[in-house]
């Protein structure tokens, strides 16, 4: 770590430093660690360092992806996040003391990564802490979750904070019933627009996965946990097979906890013929899959913004999601996507099955959606605010 300090110390003194503290980052791939990705492979004036627990043996201890030097502390072990508020601040101590310039502390969630900043923050007050807020979880969890450590976190976080940026307006809401009262500015996550250039889908995808010429294809990408509404798209899936009578296969791109209990269900609903898992896919594949697609479905029980809604649409898919969280801010009924209702599987089964039968609809959504998301979410866009952000922070 020595080594890459001093590296650090010789470099560009003119360039913004930005300290970032995150939990994991790659190649453990997550919206968060994927946002930090895009942002600073395109804000080219700012040098980024990340501070991150280590969490698995097989990952060097120093390493540099992209343009991001990376600091892993810990043991290679789990409880490593547990460690990281105390061994993430001797870390950033030694980045601050050896590069002899200003920095900006930028905490990626209210975890255990932004901890070790806010830790930084009380021995360094004069410091700037930028907090970004795009957790998934439904309110009532960070209010009650972990016998009330979650709700504790979000208040010592957002007490010394000193700007705050979220990726939708439900968490920029739910920072204000914190009682945080500083700057905060709205910034989503984005899309990689020249990903989802693909055109038609590949036939020798669809034919590998036994997917007929005639057959839908509706498709979610989702982590296998509870707030993502598997379970109910599962049943809503059994109701389009056995109501609508429809020809079509659902393909669930993700892994998670509930994956057993989740193919447990396929199987007691006899709908193995119907349903594909096909476990994690690279991040770099995902359009491919999407390509494939008639319709994109994640009946959400709660969501911080909803990166996978996103890059469904810039794929030119259409989306059917819930009106939680995040979701609102891109997801306006019959007219980017269509809501159904949430914890009832027969409304998202009606949603879908107007969409595969109604083609006017179908092509007034993605004619839109694709227009939102060149407008609002285009990755370019989204880094320029970012830059706009550290730009205030470092005046």
């Amino acid at each position: 770590m020595l080594i890459l300090i001093h590296k650090i110390a010789k470099s560009n003194h003119s360039m913004k430093r930005i300290l970032i503290f995150s939990t994991a980052y790659l190649p453990m791939q997550g919206g968060a660690e994927l946002a930090v990705n895009d942002i600073a492979s395109r804000v080219i004036d700012c040098e980024f360092n990340l501070i991150c627990a280590r969490l698995r043996r097989d990952l060097p201890k120093n390493e540099k992806i992209g343009r991001v030097d990376i600091f892993r502390v810990g043991f290679g072990s789990k409880i490593d996040k547990i460690l990281l508020p105390f061994l993430g601040f001797l870390a950033a101590r030694k980045i601050y003391k050896q590069q002899k310039s200003k920095i900006i502390l930028w905490g990626i969630m209210a975890s255990w990564g932004s901890l070790a900043a806010l830790v930084f923050k009380i021995f360094y007050p004069q410091v700037s802490f930028l907090l970004t807020l795009q957790e998934g979880d439904a309110k009532e969890y960070i209010m009650r979750g972990r016998w009330g450590f979650i709700s504790l976190s979000w208040r010592w976080l957002l007490k010394k904070a000193d700007f705050v940026q979220t990726i939708s307006n439900y968490l920029a809401k739910t920072a204000r019933s914190f009682g945080y009262k500083g700057k905060i500015e709205i910034v989503p996550n984005g899309v990689n627009l020249n990903n989802y250039d693909l055109g038609i889908g590949n036939y020798e995808l669809r034919k590998r996965m036994g997917i007929g010429d005639e057959e839908k294809v509706v498709i979610t990408v989702s982590r296998l946990a509870e707030k993502n509404g598997i379970g109910d798209l599962i049943k809503a899936f059994k109701l389009l097979v056995a109501k609508y009578h429809i020809s079509v296969k659902l393909l669930i791109l993700g892994s998670g906890l509930l994956e057993s209990k989740l193919k447990k269900q396929v199987e007691n609903l006899d709908l193995k013929a119907k349903i594909i898992f096909l476990g994690d896919i690279p991040n770099n594949e995902v359009p491919e899959y999407l390509a494939l697609a008639d319709i994109f479905v994640r009946p959400s029980l709660s969501e911080g913004l909803g990166t996978a809604f996103l890059e469904a649409m810039a794929a030119g898919v259409p989306i059917v999601g819930t009106w939680v969280g995040g979701i609102p801010d891109f997801l306006s009924d019959y007219e980017t996507g269509l809501f159904c209702e949430i914890n009832n599987p027969e409304s998202a089964a009606e949603k879908i099955n107007l969409l595969l039968n109604d083609e006017i609809l179908r092509k007034k959504l993605i004619f839109n959606s694709q227009k939102l998301i060149k407008e609002k979410y285009d990755w370019n866009k989204i880094a320029k605010k970012m830059g706009d952000i550290f730009n205030k922070l470092s005046a």
